[in-house]
């Protein structure tokens, strides 16, 4: 059975599509941009800021759907370009120090909203 995750403390969806899903215990989180839910906009401007709000984003949904960052087993990072990769990562690394998930970072030709990074992220209890 799946549970559709929603919560305040990340950005809403802006199309047809959910903050996460849950089934049989894995949480599949949509990819987050780096948009505050406040403002429903992206004020970050570096990618190292916008990385962060995109993790804080998922960190958000996590929380909501009884998750933490440790049961993260698969990101997928994209990215506006892959000369962002070592800033993003730096950062990255903040989230995940020990036991780290599964990942894959991928250059895109562009991305929602004009961001730097979107990352995708797939939980597991």
């Amino acid at each position: 059975m799946k549970k559709i995750i929603m919560t305040t403390n990340a950005p809403a969806a802006i199309g047809p599509y959910s903050q996460a899903v849950e089934v049989n215990g894995t949480l599949y989180i949509s990819g987050q941009l780096p948009v505050d839910p406040a403002t429903g906009k992206i004020e970050a401007t570096t990618v190292a800021e916008q990385a962060r709000q995109s993790l804080k984003n998922v960190g958000a949904i996590l929380a909501a759907a009884g998750y933490t960052y440790d049961d993260v087993v698969k990101s997928t990072v994209y990215l506006a370009d892959m000369s962002y990769f070592a800033e993003m990562n730096e950062v990255y690394k903040t989230v995940y120090t020990q036991d780290f998930p599964a990942r894959s970072a991928f250059a895109v030709k562009a991305l929602p909203m004009g961001a730097l990074v979107e990352i995708e992220t797939i939980a597991a209890k």
